[in-house]
């Protein structure tokens, strides 16, 4: 079974930043996005279950955005990013992805993962 999944880690702190919110959109060929999935990061910072259960990642355009201003704000952090947005391309139907985000509160960071 195929998926996308992320890891978001407070780079700032070293620890997982738990409890942040993550859309997860398909876009088509005129740049229109629809919803696949939303969810958010689990106490080890992950986000495991964006795709519905049963359903396979299919090749195209796809944007995880991260609502990191309302994340920042219940830590109490003065962040410059309210959202951090990351468009990427899935070429082979079925294959899992793994986008992890490296946040702090002036500056990130975004990878393709294993």
């Amino acid at each position: 079974m195929s998926g996308i999944t992320t890891h978001v880690l407070d780079t700032a702190r070293g620890l997982p930043a738990a409890d942040l919110a993550v859309t997860l959109e398909r876009m088509d060929q005129e740049g229109a996005s629809t919803e696949v999935g939303r969810g958010r990061t689990d106490p080890d910072g992950r986000a495991r279950a964006l795709v519905p259960a049963g359903a396979d990642v299919m090749p195209g355009r796809y944007r995880l955005r991260f609502d990191t201003g309302a994340w920042f704000a219940r830590q109490r952090i003065d962040g410059f990013f309210p959202q951090v947005t990351v468009e990427f391309e899935v070429r082979e139907a079925g294959r899992h992805c793994h986008v992890p985000l490296l946040l702090s509160p002036y500056g990130y960071s975004i990878y393709r993962g294993t």
